[in-house]
């Protein structure tokens, strides 16, 4: 394990042992027909025991997010040069010869006019973008840059989020005969004590991962495990489905991830600001058990030094969409 690792694993150890840690009671999931019914039972922030039970349809278990897959660059560039050379056989630039490359998946133009060359350059730099965006797109991940400008690719976890919250829409009414969503931190708190009791499993280093450990909200439940990026990408979605209008980010920063509520901050507890909206901040991942408002020690450093990046989780909804 290298260096870096082992203080994050250090850090993991410190907020288990000065903060009470969740526990997960209970987890079964029983096959009915075309469902399954999923049960849990854990301890929440008043160390009160809760218990949940709702059914999932084996659709939503095995068919969403089927195709995802971990991040290869190789594979992807290939993609990519294959679809800008389909296109430029079927629109030719003029003056301009282009070859491509099967064995290494390089693109390279030849020609005696170098404005055209230029021009062709220009363009296949312009439809390497669209590809690269669309094939990122369509394997659900994007372009993602750290607070210290460190480029990578990572899953969309906003798409992951909006994608899974009508699937996650049995939970609301049993949710809701615990607690009132009008009362957004109990809401809250409830969704972040169930997800903090699920056991845990390592991040992979986000920047080079590629996607390597991450659960969409589906399979960390069919599963129940996940690392900080599914646990924050699940919660999200049970809020959305809760709460279809409340605005959202997901925070990250080094090698694990936060969540932030747009609701009203009591004194000291942590929050930050984007785009003139307050955020009120709360640790999703456990197995230590944060109210939203509190983090552990190494989150709340980050964040008032700055080192974090922020992915707005908004939506509009229509009012069909709220009932």
């Amino acid at each position: 394990m290298s260096s870096t690792k082992q203080l994050f694993a250090l850090i993991l150890i410190s907020l288990v042992t000065n903060t009470a840690a969740s526990k997960q009671l209970h987890f079964s999931k029983v096959e009915k027909g075309d469902t399954y019914q999923f049960n849990y039972q854990w301890l929440d922030h008043q160390n009160e025991s809760q218990e949940m039970s709702f059914t999932l349809n084996k659709s939503v278990l095995f068919n969403s997010f089927r195709n995802f897959r971990t991040f290869k660059p190789a594979l992807a560039t290939q993609y990519i040069n294959k679809s800008i050379v389909k296109h430029l056989h079927k629109n030719p630039i003029a003056n301009v010869q282009i070859n491509y490359a099967k064995n290494t998946g390089n693109i390279t133009v030849r020609g005696t006019d170098l404005k055209a060359i230029n021009n062709a350059e220009k363009e296949i730099t312009a439809l390497n973008n669209e590809y690269t965006k669309k094939h990122l797109d369509t394997n659900f991940y994007h372009h993602f840059t750290t607070y210290n400008n460190t480029q990578a690719i990572k899953p969309n976890h906003v798409k992951f989020a909006t994608l899974s919250a009508s699937d996650l829409k049995p939970m609301k009414p049993v949710i809701m005969e615990k607690v009132s969503i009008k009362n957004i931190r109990k809401a809250t708190n409830y969704v972040l004590a169930f997800v903090q009791s699920i056991p845990y499993s390592t991040l992979d280093f986000r920047i080079d991962s590629s996607g390597a450990g991450f659960n969409p909200p589906q399979k960390l439940l069919w599963e129940n495990q996940g690392d900080c990026d599914s646990k924050v990408t699940l919660t999200a979605s049970i809020l959305r489905s809760l709460m279809p209008r409340i605005k959202m980010v997901l925070v990250y920063i080094d090698n694990h991830a936060l969540i932030g509520i747009d609701t009203i901050a009591k004194a000291n507890e942590i929050t930050i600001t984007l785009d003139g909206t307050t955020y009120l901040l709360a640790e999703p991942t456990g197995p230590a058990l944060f109210p939203v408002g509190t983090l552990n020690h190494a989150s709340e450093l980050a964040i008032t030094q700055g080192q974090y990046t922020a992915e707005k989780f908004h939506k509009e909804v229509s009012l069909k969409e709220v009932d």
